[in-house]
């Protein structure tokens, strides 16, 4: 049987595979992103009021992987995630995986915000149990690792963090066998002890925006 030499051969998978490898249209993601203004921010700051996140400087990846789960159910679908039952609504302008990953390249291009301050925050106590608990997957300053699939969390507004956080521990979110890292970060939505502890986690998570 004749063969390729194995160089050869490997130029040729790289060819074949170039298509799937094209670089997302940032500029077109921001035509995309218009209707999602209006909970986001035009600039995807977020909005608390509306429980909506900020989506400015994520991880292009984990952004478009949560579209993806949202679209197929595998996150916003559980009974009492109102706020991502909301969020699954409003996908029809992100038609198709090319139109997704358009929009989550153009959030990753914008400056991640500064998320305010936690009154009452204990910030050593939060940094202990940060690092101990969340740091090796988010970062040491909380600005995440696509390496680990995890997103950035500094930035992120407290209330929505807790809100997750709080989904995660209830089955709100993370339960859906497809959700495979979802379900990795609900084995750690008990690591608490307290609401106290929570509190201070999210107060050193907002003091790391704020440093940079």
């Amino acid at each position: 049987m004749w063969r390729l030499p194995l160089p050869a051969l490997l130029l040729c998978c790289s060819a074949l595979a170039a298509p799937a490898a094209a670089a997302a249209d940032a500029v077109r993601g921001a035509t995309l992103y218009a209707p999602c203004a209006a909970c986001h921010g035009a600039q995807a700051l977020g909005n608390p009021a509306l429980q909506a996140p900020a989506l400015a400087g994520q991880d292009a990846g984990y952004l478009a992987r949560q579209l993806r789960n949202f679209r197929a159910g595998t996150r916003g679908a559980t009974d009492g995630d109102t706020a991502g039952a909301t969020m699954r609504a409003q996908l029809a302008p992100l038609p198709d995986d090319a139109a997704i990953d358009d929009v989550a390249a153009w959030l990753a291009s914008l400056p991640a915000p500064r998320a305010a301050a936690v009154d009452g925050a204990l910030l050593r106590n939060g940094s202990n149990y940060y690092q101990s608990k969340c740091g090796a997957c988010h970062g040491a300053r909380a600005e995440g690792n696509p390496a680990l699939f995890a997103p950035r969390l500094a930035g992120l507004d407290a209330g929505y963090l807790a809100r997750q956080y709080r989904n995660f521990a209830a089955g709100l979110r993370g339960t859906d066998p497809a959700d495979r890292y979802g379900r990795q970060m609900r084995l750690m939505a008990t690591a608490l002890p307290a609401e106290t502890d929570l509190r201070d986690v999210l107060g050193f998570i907002a003091s790391q925006s704020q440093q940079e």
